[in-house]
Formats: C-alpha cells, sequence, structure tokens
C-alpha cells in the first residue's frame, strides 16, 4: 500500500434522528419524471416501464441549514425537493418486497439542477452531468429510520421559496413506488448501505437566485433548509 499523491476527502456522512452515529453516504441516486405532473410542466410524459436513472456524486452532497453558493455556469438554477431512502443492506436483483426490508430510513433532499444546461444536453441528445451533478447540489436534511417513519402513504411532500409555498402533492403520486424503483434499480447495480435513492419531484419547480431561502419538508421527516449567495 502507497502513501497517495494528495489527501483524499472524507466520505460525507449524513445525522441521523435519534441516533449518534451518523450514516455515511458512498453513492446518490436519482430518478427523473417520477411524478406525471412534474414531467407534464416540463414537457415530457412518464415512463411506465422503466424509470429513469441518473447519478450524482456523493461529494454533491450539504448539509441541511448551509449556505450554497450560486454555481457558475448557470443563469436558470432550479430546486426540486425529493423523498431520500437509504439502504441498511445490500440489494441485487431484488423483488420490491426485498427492496422496502432493505430500507434503513428516509430523508427530504434538494435535487438542485442547473436547468439551463440540462434543458441544452437534452436537445442535443447529451448526458446530463453538467446540469445535475452540480457541486452543493444534493442537500439533505438529517435522516430519520423506517420504523419511526412508517409507512408511505398520502403524506405531503413540499417546498417554500422564502416562506411562499411551490410545490405540494401527496408521495402517493409517485409513479414509481420506493421498493419498485430500489428493484429496479437492483438489476443494474450491487445496492448497498451508504447508497441513497431521491425519489424524484411533484410539480412546482422553478428558479432560485442569490437571497433566496428554501425550505423542504415530508410529513413525518425533518426538513431541510438551505439559502443561497452570491459567491462574488
Amino acid at each position: 500500500m502507497t502513501d497517495n499523491l494528495f489527501p483524499s476527502p472524507p466520505w460525507p456522512a449524513i445525522p441521523v434522528q435519534n441516533e449518534p452515529r451518523r450514516y455515511p453516504l458512498h453513492r446518490i441516486f436519482c430518478v427523473g419524471r417520477n411524478y406525471a405532473a412534474h414531467a407534464a410542466e416540463m414537457g415530457h410524459q412518464v415512463d411506465r416501464e422503466q424509470p429513469i436513472f441518473f447519478t450524482k456524486s456523493a461529494l454533491a452532497y450539504l448539509p441541511t441549514g448551509m449556505e450554497s453558493n450560486y454555481p457558475p455556469g448557470t443563469e436558470d438554477y432550479h430546486y426540486e425537493v425529493e423523498l431520500c431512502a437509504v439502504l441498511g443492506a445490500p440489494l441485487f436483483k431484488a423483488s420490491p418486497e426485498e427492496a422496502g426490508a432493505a430500507i434503513y430510513g428516509y430523508a427530504v433532499g434538494l435535487d438542485m439542477t442547473r436547468r439551463d444546461l440540462q434543458a441544452r444536453a437534452k436537445q442535443g441528445r447529451n448526458p446530463w452531468d453538467v446540469g445535475k451533478d452540480v457541486e452543493e447540489s444534493a442537500i439533505i436534511g438529517p435522516i430519520t429510520q423506517a420504523a419511526e417513519m412508517g409507512p408511505l402513504r398520502d403524506q405531503r411532500i413540499r417546498l417554500r421559496l422564502d416562506g411562499e409555498l411551490r410545490q405540494d402533492a401527496p408521495l402517493s403520486d409517485m409513479v414509481w413506488t420506493v421498493p419498485e424503483l430500489l428493484s429496479r434499480l437492483s438489476q443494474l447495480y450491487h445496492l448497498a448501505p451508504g447508497d441513497l435513492l431521491m425519489t424524484g419531484t411533484p410539480a412546482g419547480v422553478g428558479p432560485v437566485a442569490p437571497g433566496n431561502h428554501l425550505v423542504g419538508d415530508v410529513e413525518g421527516l425533518a426538513p431541510v433548509s438551505v439559502t443561497f449567495i452570491d459567491p462574488d
């Protein structure tokens, strides 16, 4: 074993409600178009045959309550509030029932998006990476263990910008349930503890500007919040 050429950043870790230990975050998987109304507002239909998956680096994680720099290269940076699920057991080629049993807990997250760069990539049939995998673009609140959260039913998922309600829908509006998403994802990856899934956003997405404050919440979970600042 040789020494590294330069220091490597530690794995980020997410606080857990009523638990002194943190949850090490290894990979972030995301889902596109999992709410029909959001797909429609973006000019798309949902794919009911196969979920749309993409990824963010774990180093895109930003804890709740922090200030975040408005990112470079965009003039249309959008919020998307999402339910996040984290794993507590390995999954590979799992059934939805097996996937549901492997969920350690849930959190509220913000999937921030350089919408103009994403739209440009879509037009050219190019990857979404520069639109989605942005520094400080995965803002995640504390995890609540699944047993404390209870079953996912019609809990509301909401986002407020400077106190004004912008997104509001029941979790039952999701096209694919969380166990179904994890089951499908496990056909593509060897999933393990440390993996987090952002499960899609309801309608009402829109831009933020330096000075804006966002608060996202899901009934039964700790909220997530962030304030954007101008890095200049």
